[in-house]
């Protein structure tokens, strides 16, 4: 067995920093697709979609940040996704196959009969599969010709991690549902798997699940080519860890911390107690054999990257201090209080990240308590680290959040995917911390959303980033993800009619402030 702490760690020494891309200023928008209308139960890559890009180039704005678009399980969590290269079937916009004779609208009524401001995924799960098999029953039927390129070609070019998410896809869909450490024997194990009866099978479902795959990455292509033609760049989302019912861990469990029998994690990711949790965050994620990957050069770490910027333009990296070192939960526990700290692969990893892609932009989400060694490996990389301006209140003038401590190399946000709305948060913020606010930016509060977004904007800081809650001005009930809450997050959507009154009432107001701030 392979020691977590068995790496070889790389000096910290690297000068120039690996990286140096962010030189301009600029301002975008976190929205994830989910949140966006839609008349299918969930925001997919539709017109609202082409929409939303409008008013971000009426807004002035150059960006749109989005989460992690891998397919959901359990809790809903984009940061929790059977796999780390596939795109989220929930997305999928079914509509667009209607002309093509694969599914007609009276099939999408059920959908459209759900919610319009929060996403019922319970529902979805009962519907949108089945849609999906039923479209591509019809495909093979009719073969018609759609816009997103030719079928084999894409399994052919994606086949390296296709064909082993479509087989785990299949298997789960075989065994009920059970995570893939509770199949039998003979599909648990991946080599055993391969050589299983099972795997021709199960070959239709198979099929299903990469024509899923095909419909959703080239419906993303023309949305990514419709932000090109506006001149609006994606920021994607990268997580550090994978799940650990996902296709990854099942194919690559020589990668993980899994015990070699079972198959069963040995211990697991987290966080100590922060500002989040008082009893830390539990993802449970399985932990990486760092020195297995070092000793092949990282190349799973390579694949998972490249695959990153063939959808997005720039990539957030999630919990980047966990790259210097992470917190090993040991099993069983129930929270997060006991762990250690554990050497990372350091910057070691970046070198390879640099050597095969070395124009790529990466924005390193810094945030928590941070050692001086996770300070000194970000400026060692020379990625842009993050600020999160209601982190800045309440202490004294040494916050590293406050906007007079920002650095140029930076992104700023009002809040992230992870805070409350700002306005939410200041309704329930301390007195000493709204005093801070007020007395600080010398505002009397009563437009928080706004005083934080102008703060943003006016930043030294290169890269703006507000979440549209903020820009609707919305409390706590648009709030999108509460941290160590296993259920009700990832849920809210807006109206097409609010974005309406953002174009005309809002974007000239914001392309003004780009003007006046250089963004």
């Amino acid at each position: 067995m392979v020691s977590p702490k068995n790496i070889t760690p790389a000096p910290l020494a690297a000068t120039p920093p690996l990286f140096n891309w962010l030189q301009t200023r600029a301002a975008g928008v976190l929205l994830h697709p989910t949140c966006l209308p839609s008349e299918q139960g969930c925001g997919v890559l539709d017109h609202h979609a082409i929409q939303f890009l409008d008013f971000l180039q009426g807004a002035g704005m150059k960006y749109w940040q989005i989460c992690p678009l891998g397919p959901t399980g359990y809790g809903d969590s984009p940061y929790q996704c059977f796999s780390a290269f596939a795109g989220n079937p929930y997305l999928v916009d079914l509509a667009a196959l209607i002309p093509a004779g694969l599914l007609t609208a009276a099939d999408l009524a059920p959908l459209a009969a759900l919610a319009t401001e929060c996403t019922d995924y319970g529902a979805l799960y009962q519907l949108k599969p089945r849609l999906l098999q039923q479209a591509h029953r019809q495909y093979q039927i009719k073969q018609p010709a759609l816009p997103y390129g030719d079928l084999p070609t894409f399994c052919k070019k994606n086949a390296a991690w296709l064909d082993a998410y479509a087989y785990f896809h299949a298997l789960k869909d075989h065994h009920g549902g059970l995570p893939w450490w509770e199949w039998p024997a003979e599909t648990r194990d991946y080599q055993r798997a391969l050589k299983s009866p099972l795997r021709q099978a199960l070959a239709e479902a198979q099929a299903a699940c990469q024509f899923t795959q095909y419909l959703f990455f080239g419906q993303w292509a023309l949305i990514r080519a419709a932000g090109r033609d506006r001149d609006i760049e994606i920021i994607g989302d990268l997580p550090i860890f994978v799940a650990g019912d996902s296709a990854d861990a099942w194919s690559h469990p020589e990668l993980f911390e899994l015990d070699p029998k079972t198959f069963l994690p040995l211990a697991v990711a987290g966080v100590p107690p922060d500002y989040f949790a008082a009893d830390g965050q539990f993802w449970g994620n399985p932990l990486y054999r760092w020195a297995a990957h070092q000793a092949d050069g990282y190349r799973w770490w390579l694949a998972r990257l490249r695959a990153a910027f063939a959808c997005c333009d720039i990539i957030r990296i999630d919990h980047f201090r966990g790259f210097e070192a992470y917190w090993r939960i040991p099993l069983p526990a129930q929270n997060a209080r006991i762990g250690a700290w554990v050497a990372g692969p350091g910057l070691d990893l970046f070198r390879a990240f640099q050597r095969e892609l070395p124009t790529a932009r990466i924005i390193a989400e810094d945030l928590g308590a941070l050692s001086p060694a996770v300070v000194q490996l970000r400026q060692a990389t020379g990625l842009p680290g993050m600020l999160v301006l209601q982190f800045a209140w309440g202490s004294d003038a040494q916050n590293t959040y406050l906007p007079h401590n920002a650095e140029p190399n930076a992104v700023i946000y009002s809040g992230t995917h992870d805070n409350d709305t700002t306005r939410g948060w200041y309704e329930s913020a301390s007195e000493v911390e709204r005093d801070h606010v007020r007395r600080y930016l010398r505002i009397a509060g009563t437009d928080i959303s706004w005083d934080f977004i102008r703060t943003c904007y006016a930043s030294v800081a290169r890269l703006a980033i507000i979440p549209l809650t903020d820009i609707f001005a919305l409390g706590t009930g648009a709030r999108f993800n509460t941290p160590a809450r296993a259920t009700g997050n990832w849920q809210w959507r807006y109206r097409a009619a609010a974005l309406e009154k953002l174009n005309i009432n809002t974007a000239p107001y914001l392309r003004e402030l780009a003007k006046l701030f250089l963004r």
